[in-house]
């Protein structure tokens, strides 16, 4: 039993080379609460699915740092966004703007269901129009099969 033990301890060990470290405190609270709330409105560029403040991506992680540099700089919400948006483009946005760019970012998804419930309707009528002879007969059960 005490092998067993000392086993399970010594292939434990290097789990805690996995350990993250943990984030540092929060000097300024208002400062960070300004960070997540602008975090929150700008996409991940590598995960895509994420904002920077849910993305634990290193360039998330930048771009977080750099929003905090530029509000302890003095600078408005309205301008890191601005300057994330020249820098990145309106793929930045986690809610870009509805324009001629933008798009199909906006409507794509809408349009990928249109164009697939289309295909289904279409494949279903012509099912429906062949004859039975076409498809694979299905095979016999072992009860009908046993009452013929």
């Amino acid at each position: 039993m005490l092998r067993r033990l000392l086993l399970v301890l010594w292939l434990a060990l290097p789990l805690g080379a996995f350990a993250a470290d943990a984030a540092p405190a929060v000097d300024d609270p208002v400062l960070e609460a300004r960070v997540l709330r602008i975090a929150g409105e700008l996409r991940c560029l590598v995960c895509q699915n994420q904002t920077i403040a849910d993305s634990h991506a290193d360039l998330a992680q930048d771009l977080r740092r750099q929003v905090r540099e530029m509000l302890q700089q003095g600078k408005s919400d309205r301008e890191i966004i601005d300057y994330m948006t020249a820098r990145y483009g309106d793929f930045v946005l986690y809610r870009p703007p509805l324009k001629g760019t933008t798009a199909l970012l906006w409507f794509g998804p809408a349009l990928l269901v249109v164009v697939a419930v289309a295909g289904l309707i279409l494949v279903l009528r012509r099912r429906a129009r062949m004859s039975p002879d076409r498809f694979d007969p299905d095979e016999p059960d072992d009860d009908a099969a046993a009452t013929r």
